[in-house]
């Protein structure tokens, strides 16, 4: 009998903490454009270029502030290491985005990194050509 009762204080303790506990997370968007909100348009995964390039915007919303002056994408094409992407931020910024030009088609994994070489975020997409 004893042993019940803790087995349910525990679990009392458990569900109040989990439902008063908010998760937040960063999420990355690959889209079109972004309105003057900081949301996406005409998001997608996957995006046709034209045979000589096209560009699309890379856009990373936060749950507070980035509290940098600037972070980085690293950018991998079919599992291998294509470039990395600097973003100048402000510290107030809890939203960002960069416009990125893409040449070639593939599978692509872009990673976020903050000043501090923390991770952010992580997303991926698929261009083809036209």
């Amino acid at each position: 009998m004893k042993n019940i009762k803790w087995f349910f204080l525990i679990l009392v303790f458990v569900l109040f903490s989990g439902l008063s506990y908010k998760t937040y997370s960063q999420s990355i968007y690959f889209c079109e454009d972004v309105d003057d909100d900081g949301d996406p348009i005409n998001e997608s995964s996957v995006f046709t270029i034209p045979s000589d390039g096209g560009y699309l915007y890379v856009l990373i919303q936060l749950p507070n502030s980035i509290d940098c002056d600037g972070v980085y994408m690293e950018v991998y094409r079919n599992g291998n290491y294509e470039t990395t992407i600097t973003i100048d931020t402000e510290p107030d910024w809890d939203y960002f985005w960069k416009q990125v030009t893409f040449y070639k088609t593939g599978k692509y994994v872009i990673d976020v990194y903050d000043c501090y070489d923390d991770f952010i975020t992580s997303g991926s997409l698929k261009i083809n050509m036209e």
